[in-house]
């Protein structure tokens, strides 16, 4: 899946960026055609000019103001010798009797193009010009078009993500009832069996059973847990510190003697709203990850604290740390450094956090071969 994905995100950025290259190239074409046009344009302009400056009064002068007239797209400003606006063609009819506005123009046309200079009888005029509307509307087109393929990719990309997403709930979704139902007929029998054994008057049953119905609580408990994925847990306010110390205990009891459990709490009392049995499972994975790191000797350390807006949980353990590159992924379905397992764990862990009880989980800090921290956030009750 990931790889799939990869190769789909690899071929759309590949389509994006030639059509991109492409609209570059061609859009520079364009604009190089149509500003060389306006050059030749503009000379004409002068030169009309010229000749009708330079012919006699009674010369027929038809064709070169029809010229003239037809020029309606380039900006002009002519000066004469002495630096003083002659003529001007082209501009905002509403604002040239304002000097400032010309004076506007005018800087504007000398940093934008050389001037084309005729002499003429009367004196050495200067035609200053610029780019049309529609040479700087193509010009802007590549950044137009650029913002419009990026829109484009990153909805594609939203719709995308949220199908995967949608796609991969129902297989959570689907999965967890499927456990929750295959788990609960089992148990259903053993519950009987228990009460039945409890009838007996056999010494040796009558020991094993209260180690029987801790384990029948606790598979109660998993049922419980898979049969509450997809649906919407109540959340209620709970002492996240005996949340906590509950789930260490359990880890403690069923971990080396050569693995260290601490728990320290800033405040003891700290009420968050929070469904404990899916609480619980996120710890129970960050610290059987955090064994696995330790191939079952080292020490695990959980540390609670608040600022203005969360509640925070550190979860640290003196592990084997993960790598720069994997901190990012370690949260996707499927990545797993074991050689058994399904890589679930830690995906799990974030589904709970983040979708059930809007908190978040990440990465806070990692070091190879000195460990990893695992930080959860959840907002104050």
């Amino acid at each position: 899946m990931n790889q799939r994905t990869s190769q789909w995100k690899f071929y759309l950025a590949a389509f994006a960026a030639l059509i991109i290259l492409g609209s570059l190239i061609y859009t520079n074409y364009l604009s190089s055609q149509l500003a060389e046009q306006e050059k030749r344009t503009a000379k004409l302009f002068a030169d009309t000019w010229k000749i009708i400056n330079d012919a006699p009064p009674d010369a027929d002068l038809t064709y070169e103001l029809n010229i003239i007239q037809s020029i309606k797209n380039i900006p002009f400003i002519v000066l004469d010798e002495n630096g003083e606006i002659n003529n001007f063609q082209n501009l905002n009819e509403s604002k040239v009797d304002d000097a400032r506005y010309l004076q506007k123009q005018l800087t504007s046309m000398k940093r934008a193009k050389d001037p084309i200079e005729q002499v003429l009888p009367t004196g050495t005029y200067y035609y200053y010009y610029k780019d049309s509307f529609l040479l700087k509307l193509l010009e802007l087109f590549p950044i137009v078009q650029i913002l419009v393929i990026g829109l484009f990719l990153a909805t594609a990309y939203y719709l995308f993500s949220q199908a995967r997403k949608a796609e991969q709930n129902q297989v959570w979704v689907g999965m967890s009832k499927e456990t929750a139902h295959q788990l609960g007929t089992p148990l259903s029998a053993l519950l009987a069996w228990v009460e039945y054994l409890k009838t007996t008057d056999d010494a040796t049953v009558q020991t094993a059973l209260p180690e029987i119905e801790k384990d029948l609580s606790r598979l109660e408990l998993i049922t419980d847990r898979f049969s509450k994925i997809g649906a919407t847990p109540k959340l209620e306010s709970h002492n996240l510190t005996e949340v906590v110390e509950d789930s260490v205990n359990y880890m403690r009891r069923r971990s080396s003697k050569q693995v260290t459990f601490t728990t320290n709490h800033d405040v003891e009392e700290v009420p968050v709203n929070i469904y404990p049995p899916l609480f619980n499972w996120v710890l129970e994975n960050l610290m059987k990850n955090a064994l696995d790191a330790m191939d079952g000797q080292g020490s695990i350390t959980i540390h609670s604290h608040s600022d203005h807006r969360h509640h925070i949980l550190d979860v640290s353990d003196t592990g084997k740390g993960i790598s720069a590159r994997n901190k990012n992924i370690v949260f996707r379905p499927g990545y797993s450094t074991k050689k058994r397992g399904w890589g679930l764990g830690l995906s799990l862990s974030k589904r709970i956090v983040e979708e059930y009880h809007h908190g978040r989980i990440y990465v806070k800090s990692s070091d190879r071969g000195k460990g990893t921290t695992f930080r959860i956030l959840l907002d104050k009750a």
